[in-house]
């Protein structure tokens, strides 16, 4: 009772005014949620600010065609995510008559949200005795109670989940659920936290040990694979190019691209020559080639580090299913890929 009430003291002096506390409806905080995954509140923010603009409300969003969708998602990353909520959006608009599951239980079984974000929807939304646990509270948990679980293990979630569960006033778990994760996010932050001027100073078990930054214990590694990308961005006779979608599954599903030439390695101007001459554009009078970018654009992604090249290619004649600069901007494309349309 001494944690969760200091805690909740904290959070009170503490907390930053973000939107989606001041509501309890459960489209915009789940809304908020999805959004928020594996994103950072000040990139992700603008994107809520957007959506709750564009879609009001989850019929809204039901309503939407799945481009619009990742249009206005376009540069948030891992966009299975919005694909889901999309879905899932018409799914309890057609099917639930726009009413949210109020239990954790039957909102885990909406696609798309998983243990942390049922238990988000419910407890701010519904008061729901149930606790939240991300990457925030692993590290607070972990800390305070020198807990040498690996939170990548197969049993660090049901274990933590039940600390949290112990530790949570049964009758304001949505003020604990909030308290806990801010705290992780201001206060005992993943790298040199000011333990100096923690509350928990004191009594915190990693800080009399000295082993702040080696808690929460992490023991795997993503491999992370290269990939190299040669994009080519083909101007007609009449200055338009053309652009297809991404439909196999794997990154970027569903958004658009230039055609892609994708090698094992690194490749040069010959390379690429000889490619598009051979097999690319056989019909086709390429009057020049050029590289837009001599040095890779690395673009980081969670598994995997995409290596870009983009190349102009000229050529005499006109294409079919081509569009002009001005349409091309109007597609959903990778962020990478649209930084480079702004540029040019």
């Amino acid at each position: 009772m001494i944690f969760s009430n200091t805690l909740i003291k904290w959070y009170l002096q503490n907390k930053r005014d973000l939107l989606w506390r001041e509501t309890k409806d459960p489209y915009l905080i789940w809304l908020s949620e999805i959004i928020l995954q594996q994103t950072r509140i000040a990139q992700g923010t603008p994107y809520y600010v957007s959506f709750v603009a564009e879609f009001p409300t989850v019929f809204d969003l039901a309503n939407a065609n799945e481009e619009q969708v990742l249009k206005l998602w376009q540069g948030l990353g891992y966009y299975s995510r919005a694909r889901n909520l999309h879905k899932t959006a018409q799914y309890i608009s057609n099917e639930l008559h726009g009413v949210f599951p109020d239990n954790y239980d039957t909102l885990l079984k909406l696609k798309g949200v998983g243990e942390y974000t049922a238990a988000a929807i419910a407890s701010f939304s519904y008061d729901e005795a149930v606790p939240v646990v991300d990457g925030n509270v692993f590290r607070v948990l972990s800390r305070y109670f020198d807990i040498q679980t690996d939170i990548q293990s197969s049993g660090a979630k049901k274990e933590f989940s039940a600390l949290a569960f112990e530790l949570m006033p049964k009758d304001c778990a949505a003020l604990f659920n909030q308290a806990i994760m801010e705290f992780g996010a201001l206060q005992c932050v993943p790298k040199n936290p000011n333990c100096s001027n923690c509350p928990f100073n004191t009594s915190c078990s990693a800080l009399q040990k000295k082993k702040v930054n080696q808690l929460p214990f992490k023991s795997k590694k993503l491999k992370v694979k290269n990939r190299f990308f040669n994009y080519l961005i083909v101007f007609d006779a009449n200055e338009n190019t053309i652009i297809q979608k991404r439909t196999s599954k794997g990154i970027w599903h569903n958004l658009y691209e230039f055609p892609l030439i994708e090698t094992e390695v690194t490749v040069d101007f010959d390379y690429i020559d000889k490619a598009i001459k051979e097999s690319f554009l056989l019909d086709k009078t390429i009057i020049n080639i050029t590289q837009y970018n001599h040095k890779d654009i690395v673009h980081k992604l969670s598994h995997q580090h995409l290596h870009i090249k983009f190349w102009k290619i000229t050529i005499e004649e006109v294409l079919e299913n081509a569009i002009d600069t001005v349409s091309l901007k109007t597609f959903p494309f990778p962020i990478v890929i649209y930084n480079f349309i702004e540029k040019i």
